[in-house]
């Protein structure tokens, strides 16, 4: 079974999809990667805050040629920052399943709440308030005497009534808080059991995918590389997106890795004050500069991926790693979202072992380890990967043709949900055919969205497409396209297509345009159903009622 979790940081405005076979690790990972943009977005307002107060001053002309050169600065490191890219990977932590385990200490116990009140002073007859108070006629006059005496017993009496009366309520409540404490104690012990249970459980997968990894378990090592490219730090513009597949019988790991656009790269080169007009100018690089810069990240970011990997590889599980390199960007030929694979790289853990990648050229080295590339990584030409992610995927299940038992009397917004997933499986399959690619169905929606997926081999226009079935008799929400975004970004497709027996509302499509999606509704299905030889009929009415019968 595989879980999925999706995590999103609003302030920086980034989204990731975390999936794993294990949901507990998946969950660990999200925590983990939600950590990692909370210190991101805390060094961002840390430095917005400084430049803030910066401008905030009042600054004469020397000031201001000051600032300039701080920014200037700022601006050249951020650069050097990409040219090291490589050079970082020695400083590298290594990764460790200790990361995921939960170590986690439980509240500390309830502490005694203090007493409501102190207990007051017991009144005493030889206190003075409780002596008589005798004069000269009382000592003159026994009765007189007597009187005085009784008026301060009954004077004490009644103190002593209150004060035991004042003493019992202040010993009832100071024992109620003691029931209290008693009953907070006795509920912490078992929310603690229940917690220490469920930490213990936790770790005890991990210490079971600890071990499946040291036996070269597929998914296990695959997991353990996701976490060790997790844990890889890179300047704030990289997505840092990527999806591995891994063969165990042969050794051979794929990674198709998201890279950076050139649009969301740097192209600051400095910042002038200009004195005689006392502004700020912004320098941009020059082209040329620009180019070496991105063409020199993303060769650096192809080799660290490699070599990231290979040294974590303890076990010696992986034999080869392909790596291929994919861009979303803004083609400028039409303005319209495109996605290409700019490099690719197979190389072996033996080819790298005599490498000294402290003081090679990123682009000649891998050159020289075969990779494939265009000529000026920035033009985002696309070249054919060396190898493919591998179709074969453990949600695939077998088909089965449902398209050929339509008719005009069968209303497919009643048919079985699994038959109708099926059914857009066949009527894809037969849409992709003629250019010789392939669908799969997915097993059952367990991995929470994907009803199947598409391989176009279109060198241009193709990839993986991801397609949803959703066999409605109501309107679709944008819920549900959102869904399908999120997912087509972390299955790394270059298409999502949703697919409904209804209709989309106006905020669906508001949220599709610009965006690799494709809605087909209930007429465009029909339409395409009809195209390939099978005409069928919708009729969301009917279907209401035929579902509402069989709940």
């Amino acid at each position: 079974m595989w879980y999925y979790r999706d995590v999103e940081h609003v302030d920086l405005g980034k989204f990731k999809r975390i999936r794993g076979n294990d949901e507990y690790v998946v969950q660990r990972k999200a925590d983990e990667q939600l950590r990692e943009w909370d210190k991101q977005w805390r060094r961002f307002q840390e430095n917005e805050r400084a430049r803030n107060r910066r401008l905030s001053v009042t600054l004469d002309r020397d000031q201001k040629k000051t600032l300039a050169i701080r920014q200037t600065e700022d601006l050249q490191a951020e650069i050097n920052e990409l040219r090291q890219i490589l050079a970082q990977t020695a400083n590298l932590e290594e990764a460790s399943w200790d990361s995921l385990y939960d170590h986690s200490e439980f509240d500390e116990p309830p502490r005694q709440k203090p007493v409501a009140e102190r207990y007051p002073p017991e009144p005493k007859v030889s206190d003075p308030e409780f002596l008589p108070k005798h004069s000269f006629f009382s000592i003159i006059f026994p009765r007189l005497k007597r009187s005085r005496i009784k008026q301060a017993q009954d004077l004490w009496e009644a103190a002593h009534f209150d004060w035991e009366a004042r003493t019992r309520e202040i010993e009832e409540r100071n024992d109620g808080l003691l029931v209290d404490h008693a009953r907070d104690v006795e509920k912490w012990v078992e929310q603690k059991g229940i917690f220490e249970a469920a930490q213990n459980k936790c770790n005890q997968r991990i210490d079971a995918l600890r071990e499946r990894h040291l036996n070269k378990d597929p998914d296990a090592v695959v997991e353990f590389t996701d976490l060790t490219l997790s844990r890889s730090e890179y300047p704030s513009c990289f997505p840092k997106g990527f999806e591995i597949g891994f063969d165990g019988q042969t050794g051979v790991m794929v990674v198709d890795y998201e890279l950076p656009d050139v649009e969301r790269f740097p192209k600051l080169a400095a910042v002038k004050y200009v004195q005689s007009r006392d502004t700020f100018e912004n320098v941009q690089l020059k082209q040329r500069e620009f180019d070496e810069v991105y063409e020199s990240a993303i060769y650096q970011i192809c080799l660290r991926t490699v070599i990231e990997i290979f040294t974590s590889d303890f076990i010696d599980a992986i034999k080869s790693v392909t790596f291929n390199g994919y861009v979303d960007f803004i083609a400028r030929t039409n303005g319209k979202s495109a996605r290409a694979c700019i490099v690719s790289l197979q190389t072996t853990k033996v080819a790298i072992d005599d490498i000294d990648f402290k003081a090679v050229d990123p682009k000649s080295c891998f050159r020289a380890l075969k990779g494939v590339g265009s000529s000026k990584l920035s033009g985002m030409a696309a070249v054919a990967p060396i190898l493919k992610m591998s179709r074969m995927d453990r949600r695939f299940v077998p088909a089965r043709d449902v398209i050929d038992t339509l008719s005009q009397a069968v209303n497919i917004a009643a048919i079985p949900w699994e038959d109708f997933e099926h059914l857009v499986r066949d009527v894809f399959e037969k849409e992709f055919a003629s250019a010789g690619g392939e669908v799969k169905i997915t097993r059952a929606s367990r991995d929470h969205g994907v009803d199947a997926i598409a391989f176009d081999p279109d060198p241009i226009r193709g990839g993986k497409i991801v397609i949803q079935a959703k066999r409605y008799t109501n309107p679709v929400g944008v819920s549900a396209v959102r869904d399908l975004y999120g997912t087509l970004i972390n299955e790394g497709a270059s298409r999502g297509i949703l697919v409904t027996t209804s209709v989309y509302g106006p905020d669906s499509y508001d949220f599709a345009k610009g965006k690799p999606i494709t809605l087909l509704s209930g007429g465009n299905l029909l339409h395409l159903l009809e195209k390939h030889g099978h005409p069928a009929r919708i009729d969301l009415r009917e279907a209401k009622a035929i579902l509402a019968g069989e709940s």
